[in-house]
């Protein structure tokens, strides 16, 4: 029984159906699963399978948001009950699309994702200035920023933002993930970061890296 209605959320979730992910999630939890076990084998299980896709080139950008939608339907309906039955923040992360940059269609995926991964996501949204992101490490304390940029012109906001981490004291209190369209990991080298994610499935497993202390890049000390 229960792996059926478990097999039947991986599955309208991966159609993006967010209205009968919710209402499948719902009635796992009035048949009496576990909350946990309707993240981890209904809800992760399915956005796992999407990111594999995604990164195969199976499926690409548009069906990746369709299903992280979906996939937030469902932690709706969990969240309320995470800490009675003891679901931990995988950590916290403070993601946000960098000073001079107006696209959010990548980071919200990422977003998405790592809530799914059961992070504790703090989304400040786009064109995102240095000082508020050094605000926010100093109000959240989070263990990751993830910047985002798609534009070019937009890039040297990354390193302003690791530069004014650094000058206030803070840069070793936090780690830093950047990605977008045009980063590479050489650029994160340059500038300091501890990691760089070419789409949003990797962004994750970096996320998960650098919170356990392994796969940890090596960066080179920042440009001035």
């Amino acid at each position: 029984m229960s792996d059926d209605i478990l097999k039947n959320i991986q599955d309208t979730l991966a159609k993006g159906d967010r209205n009968g992910v919710a209402k499948l999630t719902k009635e796992a939890l009035d048949k009496g699963l576990s909350v946990k076990e309707i993240l981890e084998d209904g809800l992760i299980k399915s956005m796992n399978a999407i990111s594999e896709k995604f990164k195969a080139s199976e499926i690409f950008i548009p069906e990746v948001l369709i299903a992280a939608k979906a996939m937030h339907a469902g932690l709706a309906i969990l969240e309320p009950h995470f800490t009675a039955c003891g679901i931990r923040s995988a950590g916290k992360v403070v993601i946000g699309t960098v000073k001079g940059d107006l696209h959010d269609i990548g980071k919200n995926i990422v977003s998405m994702m790592l809530k799914g991964a059961c992070f504790e996501v703090v989304d400040l949204g786009i064109d995102v200035p240095p000082g508020k992101f050094l605000e926010i490490v100093q109000t959240k304390s989070p263990d990751i920023i993830a910047m985002s940029s798609l534009l070019t012109t937009s890039m040297g906001a990354m390193k302003d933002t690791i530069k004014v981490l650094k000058e206030s004291g803070l840069r070793d209190k936090v780690k830093i993930i950047v990605g977008g369209a045009p980063i590479t990991q050489l650029f994160a080298d340059s500038i300091g970061a501890d990691s760089y994610a070419n789409d949003a499935a990797t962004a994750v497993d970096r996320a998960k890296e650098l919170i356990h202390g392994i796969g940890k890049h090596k960066t080179l000390p920042l440009k001035e």
